[in-house]
């Protein structure tokens, strides 16, 4: 990291190269969608502009997704869409001869899929904080670098955002009388 702010571009092709696809990944599952590429790619760009800026506190990797979060963020308004998170890269792959059944595995995938329904349908910000926590598995500091929010503030949401998901889970439950 220290070569690649005194400005080795070789050292910060080796630091692209290890955080590409873990900044793909949260740029899909933070809505993105089909324009990941090109969200990675500027945030990538934006981040080598800004290597000035970097302080160091909290990691490359949370400041990366920082960068990345708010690039998507701004995908979002440019468009004036909010079609929700694009969940692509959480998508199951056939199983293997030696895994469960159809059964098991139609049903595991019934289950993922009532998942993210519901958790499309709760607001954007309990969305990026379950997102970032449960499905890229960030650290509590790492979700608060890459939202640009206190570490409270990220367990305050999560736990909001975690009983709004379990009350949606619940009606479903329960057929309307």
């Amino acid at each position: 990291m220290s070569r690649a702010r005194s400005g080795d571009l070789g050292a910060y092709e080796v630091l692209v190269a290890r955080y590409t696809v873990p900044a793909h990944r949260a740029a899909v599952l933070l809505g993105a969608g089909d324009d990941a590429d090109d969200v990675v790619q500027e945030a990538l760009v934006k981040a080598y502009r800004q290597l000035s800026r970097y302080r160091g506190e909290s990691g490359f990797r949370p400041w990366l997704l920082a960068i990345v979060a708010n690039e998507t963020r701004n995908l979002h308004r440019s468009r004036r869409r909010r079609d929700g998170l694009v969940l692509r890269a959480a998508a199951v792959t056939e199983p293997a001869p030696d895994e469960p059944g159809p059964a098991d595995t139609v049903l595991a995938r019934e289950r993922r899929e009532r998942l993210i329904g519901n958790l499309r349908s709760l607001a954007q910000r309990d969305q990026d904080v379950l997102v970032c926590r449960y499905l890229l598995d960030l650290s509590e500091q790492e979700t608060a670098a890459a939202l640009g929010v206190p570490k409270g503030t990220v367990k305050s949401r999560t736990a909001r955002a975690l009983a709004r998901l379990r009350e949606h889970l619940r009606a479903e439950e329960v057929p309307d009388a």
